[in-house]
This record gives structure tokens, C-alpha cells and sequence, in this order.
């Protein structure tokens, strides 16, 4: 076997690989516990302290490695080093080829480097390994409509809409916003 060496080499400092990445940790319930409540607030703001909460879940790694390759692409991305952050995430992904925030991750960075042709399928793997990921599903709309591709697009919106009503992304789905349904008022 081949990969753990390499990824001993690839590991950041101080972070020792295992040689298989757990089980990521199942936050099915309490994911769909906070949607259900997303649903329900009756404004923006408190819509927003719950999807920060979607957030802790989403961003719990398998381990401690896998944390650590996490944080380091997360934070290089926020700085602009957007291949940097492939970097961590193509190595968080070769490790825990499980672990949907890997793959959401990586698509978010080739997204902000408009590779819309490269995000496309990370966010497919994202969806399908945590298929209520709203930030994956509205991700996809986004990179969907960098490609022009309108009507997936406002399919994909329509879905992450329907999960939590209450993403900024909305207003592109309202009259003259470019996924509006033409004829259509919202």
C-alpha cells in the first residue's frame, strides 16, 4: 500500500496521519433537528444562528489529522491562497474520501477561482455523502449558474431553498434576479 506513505509526507506539522481515516462522525438527527428550526424562525438573523450551527456539524472531521488539514485549507482560502487550499483538500479528500466537507471545501475554493468545471463534481460527491449539506446544494446552484446551465441552477436553488428558506442566495430567485421563473412572481 502506497498511500500511507505519501500522506505521512503531506501531513501538516505536528500532525501525525493514521493510516485509514475513521468514520465521519453522524450528525444525520442533529442536522435535521436544526433545519426543522431554520424553518420555522420567522426572520433572517435567527436563521443565521442555526445555520452557524450546521456549520460545527459540517466541519467536525473525522480526526484530529483530518481536523488540523481542514482548518489549514479553510484559512488559506479566507487569505486568497486559493491553491493552497486545493492543496489541504485534495490532501483532506485522499484521506477521508468519505467526509463530504472535504469535497465541499475544495469546490468552494475552485468556485472563488470561477473553475466552475472543477467544483461541479466535488459538490456532486458533497451532496451525495450529506445530502441535506444546504451550503453544498446552494454551492451547486451557484457553480451551476457560473456555467450557465440557468435551469439546473434554479432547480438546485429550489432544493436548498426548500431546506432553509431563509439563504441570501434567495433573491436570485426573485422577479428579475437572474433565476427567476420568467413570468413568475415569488
Amino acid at each position: 500500500r502506497f498511500v500511507f506513505p505519501l500522506l505521512v509526507l503531506a501531513a501538516p506539522p505536528g500532525v501525525a496521519w493514521s493510516e485509514e481515516c475513521p468514520s465521519s462522525p453522524d450528525h444525520t438527527e442533529s442536522i435535521s433537528a436544526v433545519i426543522a428550526q431554520i424553518q420555522d424562525v420567522g426572520n433572517e438573523a435567527e436563521a443565521q444562528t442555526f445555520s452557524n450551527q450546521l456549520w460545527e456539524f459540517w466541519t467536525d472531521a473525522p480526526d484530529e489529522s483530518a481536523q488540523a488539514v481542514l482548518d489549514r485549507g479553510m484559512t488559506r482560502r479566507n487569505a486568497w491562497d486559493l491553491l493552497g487550499a486545493i492543496e489541504d483538500f485534495d490532501k483532506l479528500v485522499a484521506y477521508c474520501p468519505s467526509y463530504a466537507e472535504g469535497y465541499n471545501q475544495r469546490a468552494f475554493a475552485h468556485y472563488l477561482r470561477q473553475d466552475f468545471q472543477s467544483a461541479l463534481p466535488d459538490l456532486d460527491k458533497a451532496i451525495e455523502l450529506s445530502p441535506n449539506h444546504v451550503a453544498a446544494i446552494s454551492g451547486r446552484a451557484l457553480t451551476l449558474l457560473g456555467l450557465q446551465r440557468v435551469d439546473e441552477a434554479r432547480e438546485a436553488l429550489s432544493q436548498a431553498l426548500e431546506l432553509n428558506p431563509w439563504l441570501s442566495e434567495r433573491h436570485l430567485m426573485a422577479p428579475g434576479g437572474p433565476l427567476a421563473v420568467p413570468g413568475e412572481d415569488i
